[in-house]
């Protein structure tokens, strides 16, 4: 016989330890986070309540609004790269020709590569006696070394370069899943029809590619929203701010400043944010 009273259903009980570990590592200190962003805290002296204070400061912050417009700026400019780059790198190495294990590989490199061992690298690259300006004085494109790094014009299309590049693999392989699902038949038909090879990639292949596509918006969105260790590695932020994404901003409120409170409010934007990320994500893989 059923014992009476209330229980729990068993498949509940086998969730429980995963809902107590994500309660406890995700859910409370998110809850936490949210409560700090109304306090004003510094690690020693107790939070103290200050309302809406920190979140009208951060309106009133223009160095806040220039984080934000780098990390817009961040998102505008290297998603549509990491959308469409990938897809056709995708596209190449998807055939079986001598060497393409070789590409592949050295495509996925930068994937497995620690992110501040290559902004590291690259910040030597960059260097007005690195590499780069090196062989572009030798080539004779430029007379006087660029300033990658130094220059604010150029500091922040610098580091998106590394971003990219560390993102192109993952988000190729993430592509050549969705290649291996398009009927080899589909495309042998075209073929037979007399559909050139530029013609089944634009009015084949990409659009079968769109629930992918949909995913790697989405997925290089968010880091670039995210985006800190290229900035905290090569630049600090500089040079004049101009590559102060919103992260970092909330990295120095927090660890340098020791305004807790304010950085939890940054971080509560943030986050936000990135949510309206996800809810396009849901929105996009709905209608693909």
């Amino acid at each position: 016989m059923k014992s009476p009273g209330w229980s729990l259903p068993i498949p509940l009980l086998f969730l429980l330890p995963a809902c107590a570990v994500i309660g406890a590592v995700v859910l409370y200190p998110a809850l936490r986070v949210v409560m700090l962003s109304f306090t004003d805290y510094n690690m020693i002296n107790p939070p103290q309540s200050v309302g809406w204070a920190n979140y009208q400061r951060l309106w009133a912050d223009p160095l806040f609004w220039s984080a934000l417009a780098n990390s817009a700026l961040y998102l505008i400019v290297v998603v549509p790269v990491l959308v469409l780059i990938p897809a056709l790198l995708a596209i190449l190495v998807n055939r079986a020709l001598p060497g393409l294990a070789f590409f592949r590989a050295a495509l996925y490199l930068p994937v497995v590569t620690s992110l501040v061992i290559s902004a590291l690298v690259w910040k030597w690259l960059y260097a007005e006696q690195g590499l780069l300006n090196t062989a572009l004085r030798a080539s004779g494109l430029v007379d006087d070394p660029i300033r990658f790094l130094t220059e604010p014009e150029n500091a922040l299309l610098s580091v998106m370069a590394v971003t990219v590049w560390s993102g192109l693999g993952y988000y190729m392989v993430i592509y050549l899943a969705g290649l291996q699902s398009i009927p080899a038949a589909l495309l042998e038909v075209a073929e037979l029809e007399g559909v050139s090879r530029r013609q089944q990639i634009q009015y084949i292949v990409l659009p079968l590619l769109r629930p992918q596509m949909a995913v790697v918006a989405v997925m290089s969105g968010m880091a670039s929203m995210k985006v800190f260790e290229e900035v905290y590695v090569m630049t600090q932020g500089g040079p004049l701010e101009s590559t102060k994404t919103l992260v970092f901003y909330l990295y120095e409120s927090a660890f340098v400043d020791f305004e807790l409170g304010y950085a939890a409010a940054a971080g509560v934007l943030l986050f936000i944010l990135t949510l309206g990320l996800s809810l396009i994500n849901l929105r996009l893989l709905g209608k693909s």
